[in-house]
């Protein structure tokens, strides 16, 4: 419970901006947390922050999964992280609902929390849609998990095509379909299709261009956010890698482990990865604050929730106002908001903290204003693309802008260092091609010894 005494913050969201968000909190409101005035809480199903843009080279081995996340109490360790999930949210009696994983363990149910400023930063989760088949046979990307799950999968199917002699199953097995031609997509297929081809080399029977690699996009291109020339050089660029990128196609049905796209095609596939966008948390419906269009929450410039006193939110969950873009034509439209992506995220972040620690003594606010500078992408170990503050770079000076830009905005000293070294070492050894597949079933041994005697040692 909230006291008279102590103004408690509440964060719902361990991701982006409620991190880096409650980062800045603990240096703004240093002498006040350490005094007990104030209480930051941060809330979050997981006790880590994933750092998404290093998702596909963790899933080619270039990094370890370790080093993708940041563990969310070494780093805000001023501040409460509470592991759970935010169920409901009555902001007019300023009350948040959460499920915990001690909750759900002893049966008690939910735990109620009461907070004097709120803000919402649950990120967002994948948008799928009603394709027959997709929720059985799908993998998504948009975790570390799902990561190191599909690289684990990858090469695996790789063993199962060299180790029959049927053809209709080697032929699936070596075919992988990537639906959605954004930077998950792009980027996840590109570094699996650099993976997958430099680990064929130790398989006897197993050629690159036995491999089929489908990029399926509803578009008429990929990788919008570095424009059309750079998105035309991406298409050539996988193209001339053998990869199938079929443009305006989506997929309709990929039942029975069949792949059938709008333009008639039909790929026998063990793998079909989904990341065809994403779209808002349900936490964010529940809550009974004002909504945009696509389910965002309507914001003002200062982030502050439109029209609601002590509520807050930036990033993915947020229609912010684009300051910087041209204003509408007609009188009285609404103007363009910032796109949902990582780098207004971070910046709105720095802002969002800024304005919440002045609210908190009783200080001025200010508007979030940054003109978007462009956008990078990896396609592929030395490949690349990037369109910055007006700039086309495509190849490898495109490829190294992109790594060190993602090494400048990833938290802590420590992330950077290890993350530098794993490059380099990267770079004098070769790759590392070893599933581990057994991580996701780590029972499984243990169980089948426990049920056959097996390894039973005589004592």
């Amino acid at each position: 419970m909230s006291s008279n005494n102590v103004t408690r913050i509440l964060v719902v969201g361990g991701g982006y901006v409620g991190m880096y968000t409650a980062l800045r909190l603990q240096r703004k409101l240093k002498q006040e947390l350490q005094q007990g005035t104030v209480e930051v809480i941060v809330i979050d199903p997981d006790p880590y922050m994933t750092y998404q843009p290093f998702l596909p080279e963790a899933a080619a081995g270039s990094i370890s999964p370790r080093h993708v996340v940041v563990p969310l109490r070494r780093v805000l360790s001023q501040c409460t992280v509470v592991i759970g999930e935010v169920t409901a949210i009555d902001h007019s009696d300023r009350r948040a609902t959460i499920t915990t994983l001690a909750a759900e363990e002893t049966g008690n149910g939910a735990i109620e929390v009461a907070y004097d400023e709120l803000v919402l930063a649950p990120g967002s989760v994948s948008r799928t849609l009603p394709v027959p088949g997709l929720a059985e046979v799908g993998i998504g990307f948009k975790t570390v998990e799902e990561a190191i799950g599909l690289r684990n999968h990858v090469l695996g199917q790789l063993d199962i095509a060299s180790s029959t002699r049927d053809p209709a199953v080697r032929d699936a097995a070596l075919t992988f379909v990537f639906v959605g031609g954004g930077y998950a997509g792009v980027e996840a297929l590109a570094e699996l299709e650099d993976m997958a081809r430099y680990a064929v080399r130790y398989y006897h029977n197993i050629k690159p261009e036995d491999m089929k690699w489908i990029l399926v996009e509803a578009s008429g291109r990929i990788l919008p956010e570095v424009g059309p020339e750079m998105g035309r050089y991406a298409v050539r660029e996988l193209r001339a890698r053998n990869i199938d990128v079929r443009l305006e196609t989506r997929l309709e049905s990929c039942e029975k482990r069949i792949a059938v796209l709008s333009d008639g095609s039909r790929f026998p596939t063990r793998t079909l990865v989904w990341t065809a966008g994403v779209k808002p948390h349900p936490i964010l419906a529940a809550t009974k604050l004002p909504l945009a269009a696509h389910g965002r929450l309507q914001c003002t410039p200062a982030l502050q929730v439109d029209g609601v006193e002590h509520a807050w939110s930036a990033g993915d969950a947020a229609a912010v106002p684009d300051l910087t873009a041209e204003p509408p034509a007609e009188p009285g439209a609404p103007r363009p908001v910032c796109a949902p992506n990582a780098q207004h995220a971070l910046r709105q972040a720095k802002v969002l903290a800024e304005n919440i620690a002045s609210a908190v003594r009783g200080g001025p606010i200010v508007d979030y204003q940054h003109k978007y500078a462009g956008s990078v992408a990896s396609l592929g170990l030395h490949k690349g693309v990037a369109h910055i503050y007006g700039r086309k770079l495509k190849g490898y000076p495109a490829w190294f802008m992109h790594r060190a830009y993602h090494l400048s905005r990833v938290p802590t000293f420590n992330r950077k260092a290890r993350v530098l070294a794993e490059w380099t070492l990267a770079g004098l050894f070769k790759r590392e091609i070893v599933s581990l597949g057994s991580l996701e079933n780590p029972r499984a041994e243990f169980e089948l010894a426990a049920g056959t005697g097996r390894h039973n040692e005589a004592s």
